[in-house]
């Protein structure tokens, strides 16, 4: 376990760069392929979301500040649990992402994520 919370911690940390940077083809590997993005009355596909990500305003682009956080890492095995603070342009946002390791590989298959105002 000691290896693993630096990996995830890692891969959390490409998923801001690729959030900040609005770069899809950088945050796609971080994902399983039947991922499923959920908010409150709004399910995507990982496409249908990557896709948005570079639609929207880029944050680095927009001189938006680099506030992203992990706020707790959970590891039972070969399942995690990281919940993100997000704070983007348009809006803040907490994210549980959901992580597997399958064949040795980790990679979020799961994110639960909702605008929060505090």
């Amino acid at each position: 376990m000691d290896t693993e919370k630096p990996q995830l911690e890692a891969m959390v940390n490409e998923y801001f760069q690729g959030l900040h940077t609005g770069d899809a083809n950088r945050l796609a590997p971080l994902f399983h392929r039947d991922c499923v993005l959920k908010a409150p009355d709004l399910r995507r596909t990982l496409d249908e979301w990557l896709a948005d990500v570079t639609t929207r305003p880029i944050p680095a682009h927009i001189g938006h500040p680099e506030n992203y956080r992990i706020l707790r890492v959970e590891l039972a095995g070969s399942q995690a649990m990281v919940k993100v603070a997000c704070p983007l342009p348009h809006g803040n946002f907490i994210d549980y992402l959901g992580f597997l390791k399958e064949d040795g590989v980790w990679k979020i298959v799961n994110k639960m994520y909702a605008p929060v105002t505090t």
